[in-house]
């Protein structure tokens, strides 16, 4: 993931103060974008200093040290070479201290390849450290106190108001009551975090897959379940480096290392590497619905926030994934948000919209929403979803193309791709039991009747464990 660094060089039609403003936004260098810079211009130079023993008497050369030449001067004296060794050749003289020269050259201009090569590459990795440009509807600030709600919905309408109810189980006792969750064993068996989802559990987390799946589809998502693992290199073209440590669980094997994906998002970005959509105005918009078990480390959650199954190393996920041309993504990015909030209207969950202050945002979203849910017996909202215009950051690592180059274009058009959760299922469980509680049990929400066998109802089948103390505020 990158931005173009053609973007920061003024000779190329870029600007610099552009990046460097969006960086402030972010709380993150400023001094990254004029590194890069410098580093460029190193490049596009490609001077190295070189001690050579410059002979021949066809030239008249002498012994010259410490001069720089550039690797288009040493491919021209290597041609220049070359000619008069084929000259000599053709006059039946000997040309053995020529092709000695040009052998000693070829080999500078081998180094010298390599070490541009490997300016270009210490470049380019220092550019994935500068984040996507910050939108221009993003508010400005490091802290996430000043997200700013864009609207709130609520089943009772407009007047409708959430409030704390202390008079209700939270989320998991609700689920250990209904039998749908082994947390006991589950951490006996996994560890930290560790559950076994049972009996009705199953069917309820099935349910809100297939309802999720089918609520997009009917929308002209394509349906899309990617590998639960990716090679190294695919993975670090769509992953933050920090992901690698911070969030990815890594699989050895017989073969390369693998990382286990964090959310579909990651390999269905992949998924068009190195195309070409030549007419994106008759192939894009692709929309995919991409259904998967992700895995995280989610290191230092702690708090209300691991209570059941709200945060764990492994849960189901539907997610949006869409491909765009480049003018249509903002477009786009306002649909997938509308998705979003239609789906957890249908299963009748109060929630709020935000919009993510600079400072939070990822190093590839140049815009993020959270739809939050409100949780009755916590008093608060939660984050179900984040929905994300990645614009072209991620497309260029990818090289997927967007377009054939159009008259006085110097440069190459990308795609836009964004991303949105549909549903973590679990945790979106979390939410619907805490609000569709009742003093005999949990009524099932009506979109997921249909996938439960017809029932609307589910009883309570047991006591809370003995000894259980509901947690307080």
């Amino acid at each position: 993931m990158t931005i173009d660094v053609l973007d920061l060089i003024t000779e190329k039609g870029g600007n610099p103060e552009i990046a460097r403003e969006s960086q402030r936004k972010r709380g993150e260098s400023v001094e990254l974008v004029d590194e890069v810079v410098g580093m460029y211009q190193a490049w596009v130079k490609s001077k190295f200093t070189l001690e050579r023993d410059l002979r021949g008497p066809a030239a008249n050369r002498s012994r010259v040290s410490l001069v720089e030449f550039d690797l288009n001067q040493l491919n021209k004296q290597s041609n220049a070479l070359q000619k008069e060794i084929g000259a000599k050749k053709k006059a039946k003289e000997d040309a053995s201290e020529l092709l000695t020269q040009k052998g000693e050259l070829d080999t500078q201009i081998a180094t010298a390849k390599k070490t541009v090569a490997e300016a270009e590459a210490a470049m380019r990795v220092k550019c994935s450290g500068i984040g996507n440009i910050v939108g221009a509807n993003v508010p400005v600030s490091q802290t996430e106190d000043d997200n700013a709600v864009v609207r709130t919905w609520h089943p009772d309408g407009p007047n409708g108001q959430v409030e704390q109810k202390k008079d209700i189980l939270p989320h998991h006792e609700v689920m250990l009551r209904l039998d749908m969750i082994d947390m006991d064993r589950g951490q006996k068996i996994a560890g930290h975090r560790g559950y076994f989802l049972v009996n009705d559990g199953v069917d309820l987390n099935q349910a809100l897959i297939n309802y999720g799946l089918d609520f997009l589809r009917k929308r002209e998502y394509r349906k899309i379940q990617p590998p639960f693992f990716m090679r190294r290199d695919a993975m670090a073209k769509t992953a933050q480096l920090s992901q690698f440590d911070e969030e990815l669980y890594k699989v050895t094997g017989d073969e390369d290392d693998k990382y286990l994906i964090a959310t579909s998002e990651q390999p269905i970005s992949a998924y068009h590497s190195e195309e070409w959509f030549e007419s994106p105005e008759k192939q894009l918009p692709i929309k995919y619905a991409g259904y998967s078990t992700c895995f995280r480390k989610e290191a230092g959650s702690h708090g209300k926030d691991t209570w059941g199954i709200f945060r764990v190393h492994q849960f189901e996920k539907v997610e949006q994934f869409c491909i765009t041309e480049p003018e249509k993504s903002w477009e786009v990015f306002e649909q997938m948000v509308a998705n979003s909030e239609e789906f957890y209207q249908s299963l009748g969950l109060p929630y709020r919209l935000v919009a993510i202050v600079s400072g939070a945002l990822n190093l590839a979203a140049a815009q993020k929403y959270d739809l939050e849910a409100w949780f009755p017996f916590q008093g608060a909202y939660k984050e179900l979803v984040s929905t994300s215009n990645c614009t072209d950051y991620q497309a260029r690592r990818l090289e997927v193309r967007c377009g054939l180059k159009k008259p006085g274009e110097a440069r190459k058009v990308y795609v836009h791709m964004l991303n949105g959760t549909m549903t973590a299922t679990e945790r979106s469980l979390c939410c619907i039991v805490e609000n569709w509680q009742t003093p005999e049990g949990l009524t099932i929400p009506p979109p997921l009747r249909p996938y439960m066998q017809g029932r609307d109802f589910l009883p309570w089948v047991k006591e809370l464990p003995k000894g259980l103390q509901k947690k307080k505020q």
